[in-house]
């Protein structure tokens, strides 16, 4: 009886799946997926399943390998450096599965029953694909429709008076021949940009900085999930804010004080500058520790959130992580300036052990 593998393999991605969805907390704080992840695919390590082995039993003939002697022994006299005794239990053995990251988005999405997003923005990139149409008389071989090309030549038999009811046999010529024909379509695919801000001042430290990654990388995913289109740019800041690339958003040590404004104009400025509110579904993350230099820059950071991102963005999000150094005073002021708007996400990282909750607070609105 033939194997029906592919059920096997249907059996085996559920199986890979629960993995994901039972040990998904660990993932997320561990980092263990990141140093995995391949063009959108991500190897999976999945502990504690048995590989198949070979169990020799009791033979009383004789053969190769059989016959008096010890592990380490020389064999046909020749010199041996073996040494020790030979185990018989069996090796402790991790097999690695591959997930796509819109399946891990997918996982991450029924635990932490995150709602689909709704676009706002207009701006659509265009995709090309080809549709069949119709059907045409010219055409490759490969799309030659066969249904269609032996009912011609069914007509033209009929019609010739060369049909023979008692011996039905039907000949399509090269006229009979019909191909299934198509026509390139432009669709519009919704796009999205992702504008992460992160605090590299001195109250930030490796660990903090690690938990921002680890917190950007299955925002990401989340994200890459929703929409057709996603553009990520990256913003540093302590006392001053610059843009750089992705490698060195995670990098750049810390230094320096604090002047959050200072990245939230330079945020302000890419999006005047490459992505109009009306057309693009805009979605600014920023961590801190919550220091800021002073309450004057705090007020103007207010102002900037009250009068520009908020009426332009999808939302606006801040994750505040937990810093031996950082006073912690900006979420709170956030969080009594904007109680009860749903345009301003807020969200506290003690550590790693709450990324997950994080997420679920910054991503639960579905906007």
């Amino acid at each position: 009886m033939p194997l029906n593998i592919d059920n096997d393999v249907h059996r085996f991605r559920t199986i890979v799946k629960g993995r994901v969805r039972k040990d998904l907390r660990r993932f997320m704080q561990s980092g263990e997926l990141l140093g995995r992840q391949g063009d959108r695919i991500v190897s999976i390590p999945l502990p504690r399943i048995g590989i198949p082995r070979f169990r020799y039993g009791d033979n009383e003939q004789g053969g190769v390998g059989q016959g008096d002697g010890q592990p380490g022994d020389a064999a046909d006299g020749q010199p041996g450096d073996g040494q020790g005794q030979a185990g018989e239990q069996p090796g402790q053995h991790v097999l690695e599965a591959e997930v796509t990251l819109e399946e891990l988005a997918e996982i991450m999405g029924e635990e932490l029953a995150l709602p689909r997003i709704e676009p706002k923005g207009h701006k659509h990139i265009s995709s090309e694909r080809d549709k069949y149409t119709g059907i045409s008389r010219v055409g490759p071989e490969g799309l030659r429709h066969t249904r269609r090309t032996f009912r011609e030549a069914l007509k033209r038999q009929i019609a010739s008076g060369t049909w023979d009811a008692g011996r039905p046999r039907i000949v399509p010529v090269r006229e009979d021949k019909r191909y299934r024909s198509w026509k390139t379509k432009s669709e519009p695919q919704s796009s999205a940009v992702i504008l992460y801000m992160m605090d590299v001042s001195g109250s930030m430290g490796r660990e903090q900085k690690e938990i921002v990654r680890l917190e950007a990388f299955w925002i990401d995913t989340w994200l890459q999930h929703n929409y057709d289109n996603v553009q990520a740019r990256f913003i540093i800041h302590d006392a001053k804010a610059r843009e750089v690339d992705r490698d060195t958003f995670f990098r750049t040590k810390e230094s320096g004080g604090t002047l959050i404004s200072s990245a939230y104009e330079l945020a302000w400025r890419i999006i005047e500058a490459d992505y109009p509110p009306d057309e693009w579904n805009i979605y600014p993350f920023h961590f801190s520790d919550g220091d800021n230099w002073s309450k004057a820059d705090t007020k103007k950071c207010l102002t900037m959130l009250q009068e520009r991102f908020l009426p332009a963005c999808n939302q606006f999000s801040y994750a505040q992580v937990d810093s031996d150094y950082g006073s912690g005073q900006f979420y709170e002021d956030l969080s009594g300036s904007f109680s009860g708007d749903e345009r301003l996400a807020l969200s506290r990282v003690p550590d790693r052990d709450h990324i997950m909750d994080s997420i679920k607070e910054l991503l639960g609105t579905g906007r």
